[in-house]
């Protein structure tokens, strides 16, 4: 700083004089203080402006904290009954997702990316060009939404440039929904799209009042390290104040200088400057005439001492106003700050109490008045802050401090400061708005969250809980004290059938109403399927359990009326109760004992018992030893022969499945199918037994062998396999050597179009179609027409008969005349004896097969039995 409004040329000849030595001492004193006060003041102002800078920083770092958890705790909600629901479809999805932008925030749209494929969104208008966008395709946001899987964490992505059009923030939430192993698996991904624009607005980044220049880096919530995606660069090769905006999954760097740029001056300089160039001449001055004046050093001592005096305390009380007030006459002192404060002229004039009084808000001017009385009367300290009104209206916040001060001449008086704190004021009310807000915000996503978690936890149509909140209540259950029930609603899928699903909807919240309607208060009712629900009871006995499912079962077997149609509907229950099991298997046997209900006639409650739980362990059993039967080929072909009627030469041999177990031996299907059936490895046994009889075809016909074809046994389940034809075909199976019998044909009747596309092109390959068990109701007259089969059999139950009962004779007799009017010829099984085979022959029977002949035995012993030919000697 320079010390201005000095002549240099008179100085420097004052200086050098001899009478002026203090004179010079004095002026390079000064100087140097003169420049280290301004090297000072401009460190303090760059502080200030800094510090400035940065708490408008933290207003906007706060901002966009607060919007974006904001906006993705709202999504937070729908991840949550994602979780229950993991094969939600889109309306389901739209239903919960329009929660979301009930409420306010800067969300664009909300999208489901089942396996990472968006194939869930709302709202869809305008979207719809995001359907089918495959994340581990898509360059720009693959990387993203890797690391939100394989990390499992949120994370934000962004800016990103939408394929349905325009530019937003992705926040990508990984879900893993529960397993029924205990773990999970990944689900997808939900998406939230922050709209760019909306975001900076509801931020203040783009206000534009806004007197600072903003830069955002970290693109995809990297960090500093990012890349800068929001300001100019020149902002961040600035100097630039610098904060971390802190998200839930990554961080951004905001960086931030004054518009324009930090001022090269502090503010103050030239009053600063002007204060150094008062105190120069107030101090070299006088030194200089105190040769010519010292007559007058007293006086001139006395009055720089009394401005001396003014100085100190107006910098102790730090003011930038200063006034003085006689507290015996109210005069006032005002300077031209203060007068300018007060919107006075600064014409440098006496003021009164009125000038002072009248500036204050009426609202304010007791209390300043009092402060003011109480700070004189203790002859202490004074400090208040009020409001003043400007003559123009307009409302300005002072704060004034003062201490009590005696003149020379004892006269009482309050020396002090006052300045505008307006800035501080309405900074302050803005952050406890901003703080109001904040805490409303939080308010409403409280409320939302709670609402979506009970969607999350129950059922839409008929406001039970539902399975997941079910699995919650037992992980928290008793160990010794709870039961389930399990009950399934019987003959519903007919009235959903026949009257609708709004009819299927009325009769599930009938049951639900009955079953609440018999259980107790404490118990604990919840829908866990389409027609399936679970009452958990605590503290019951086996009877007062049974007792309650025979309440449920009487009143829901009673007729409910549905615009005038009767609807009539049972309940099934399985019952089971903890005992050594934790809760899950707990849901687990009573679904069991369900099971075994309806199969032993539905309407009726089973318990899960140790009976039940052998039999299941049995049957586990036994299908681990099926499936690793599979695995060592213990599944052989046994072969039954077949004669002529007539000449009883063996025209065919049926092959039959058994099981050659390693401990067991040899086991037939009853044994065995059921289970087979369940793990669905019945075709896979077929297949088994079908190429182990072509080969010992082949083998019997290089050893000499004759026999003119063979039939093996080929299940409904395996009539619907797409690929089977092409399979048959790799067989090269030679023309009218084979037959399929058709097993469980009961289905017959009403077979599908691949059924029927298949059974057409497998008499195409030459192989015959015979009915099996015809005559017990499986298959009708009209099978026969539609299949064209080459052969039927007469079931044995049919045929045992026949030696007794002349009834069951002329029946046996129609079904062979049904067999030849149609150009099909008839098979008998169940011969046991050689009367059997007389009778038939006798009816027009074609072919025989029973133990009359010859029992199932395995390919060696078929080959020996057909060589020996001793059945003509019994015959």
């Amino acid at each position: 700083m320079t010390a201005t409004n000095f002549n240099i040329g008179r100085i420097r000849q004052a200086v050098f004089s001899s009478a002026n030595v203090p004179a010079a001492i004095a002026f390079v004193v000064l100087l140097i203080c003169a420049i280290f006060v301004d090297q000072q003041n401009k460190r303090v102002s760059d502080q200030l402006t800094r510090a400035d800078v940065l708490y408008k920083v933290n207003i906007i770092r706060a901002k966009l904290e607060g919007n974006i958890n904001g906006n993705l705790q709202l999504v937070q909600g729908l991840v949550s009954a994602i979780v229950t629901e993991p094969y939600m479809g889109q309306q389901r999805f739209a239903s919960l997702a329009a929660n979301l932008f009930k409420q306010k925030s800067q969300l664009r749209n909300v999208g489901g990316a089942p396996d990472l494929v968006i194939s869930l969104m709302y709202p869809m208008e305008g979207n719809e060009k995001a359907i089918g966008l495959d994340y581990r395709k898509n360059e720009a946001q693959r990387i993203a939404a890797l690391r939100a899987r394989d990390q499992r964490i949120s994370v934000l992505a962004g800016p990103v440039d939408l394929r349905q059009g325009g530019r937003a923030f992705i926040g990508r939430i990984p879900v893993f929904v529960p397993t029924a192993g205990g773990g999970d698996r990944f689900w997808g991904l939900v998406s939230a799209a922050i709209d760019i624009d909306r975001l900076y607005a509801a931020s203040g980044l783009t206000d534009p009042d806004l007197d600072i220049d903003v830069a955002l880096i970290g693109k995809d919530a990297l960090g500093g390290g990012g890349q800068r995606f929001f300001g100019s660069d020149g902002i961040v090769k600035n100097n630039p104040v610098t904060a971390k905006v802190q998200l839930p999954f990554g961080s951004w760097q905001i960086s931030a200088i004054p518009k324009g740029g930090w001022p090269t001056l502090p503010k103050n300089e030239r009053v600063l400057q002007a204060l150094m160039g008062l105190a120069a001449a107030l101090v070299v001055l006088p030194i200089l005439v105190a040769g010519r004046l010292f007559g007058e050093r007293q006086k001139n001592y006395a009055e720089l001492r009394r401005l001396s005096g003014r100085l100190e305390l107006a910098l102790e009380a730090s003011g930038i106003g200063v006034w003085e007030q006689d507290l015996i006459t109210d005069e006032l002192l005002w300077d031209d700050r203060v007068n300018e404060i007060y919107s006075k002229p600064t014409d440098g004039k006496p003021r009164g109490y009125d000038d002072w009084a009248q500036a204050i808000h009426p609202e304010d001017v007791a209390r300043a008045q009092r402060e003011f009385d109480l700070a004189v009367a203790a002859k202490g300290p004074y400090s208040s802050q009020y409001r003043l009104v400007r003559p123009d209206g307009t409302v300005r916040h002072v704060r004034a401090r003062a201490s009590y001060f005696q003149d020379s001449d004892g006269t009482p008086k309050m020396i002090g400061a006052e300045w505008d704190v307006t800035s501080d004021v309405l900074l302050n009310e803005n952050l406890v708005r901003e703080r109001q807000l904040s805490e409303s915000k939080n308010a409403e996503l409280k409320t939302a969250k709670a609402r979506i978690e009970h969607v999350a936890l129950h059922d839409s149509l008929t406001g039970l809980p539902n399975r997941r909140y079910l699995d919650e209540m037992l992980a928290n259950s008793p160990e010794h004290s709870t039961a389930l029930l399990h009950l399934d609603l019987d003959r519903f899928k007919h009235i959903n059938d026949t009257l609708g699903h709004a009819a299927g909807d009325a009769m599930l919240m009938h049951a639900s109403k009955v079953i609440k309607a018999n259980a107790a208060a404490g118990d604990f009712v919840a829908r866990i399927g389409g027609d399936e629900f679970v009452v958990v009871c605590q503290g019951r006995d086996d009877n007062e359990l049974a007792a309650l499912a025979d309440r449920i079962i009487e009143e829901m077997r009673q007729p409910v009326d549905y615009k005038g149609h009767q609807c009539r509907f049972g309940v099934s229950i399985g019952i089971a109760a903890l005992s050594g099991v934790d809760a899950k298997q707990l849901l687990v046997n009573a679904d069991l004992a369900l099971y075994r209900a309806k199969s032993r006639g539905r309407n009726r409650y089973e318990f899960f018992n140790e009976e039940l739980q052998s039999e299941i362990v049995r049957t586990k059993q036994t299908a681990d030893e099926i499936l690793g039967g599979l695995e060592r080929n213990e599944f052989i072909a046994y072969y039954q022969p077949q004669f002529d009627a007539k000449t009883l030469e063996i025209v065919g041999v049926e092959a039959l499945s058994r099981w050659r177990h390693p401990r067991r031996g040899i086991l037939s299907p009853d044994i065995f199918l059921k289970v087979a059936e369940e793990l669905n490895v019945v075709s896979l046994i077929d297949r088994t037994i079908l190429e182990q009889t072509l080969e010992n075809f082949r083998r019997w016909s290089l050893d000499g062998l004759n026999i003119p074809r063979v039939s093996v046994n080929v299940s409904a389940r395996r009539l619907e396999d797409k690929d089977l034809v092409l399979g048959l075909r790799k067989l090269a199976i030679k023309e009218g050597t084979v037959s399929f019998e058709l097993v469980e044909s009961i289905f017959l009747d009403d077979n599908d179009d691949l059924v029927s596309w298949n059974i057409e092109h497998i008499k195409e390959l030459g192989i015959d179609i015979e009915i099996d068990d015809f005559g017990t109701g499986h298959a009708s007259v009209v099978s026969l027409l539609k299949l064209q089969p080459r052969r039927l059999k007469i079931d044995r139950q049919l045929v045992t008969p026949i030696t007794g009962s002349t009834a069951q004779r002329r029946l046996v007799s129609s079904i062979i005349e049904i067999g030849k009017s149609l150009g099909i010829g008839v098979v008998a099984e169940g011969v046991e004896t050689m009367e059997h085979a007389r009778i038939l022959k006798e009816l027009g029977c074609d072919i025989l097969q029973g133990y009359a002949f010859g029992r199932p035995m395995d390919a060696e012993s078929f080959r020996i039995f057909a060589t020996s030919r001793k059945w003509l000697a019994t015959a």
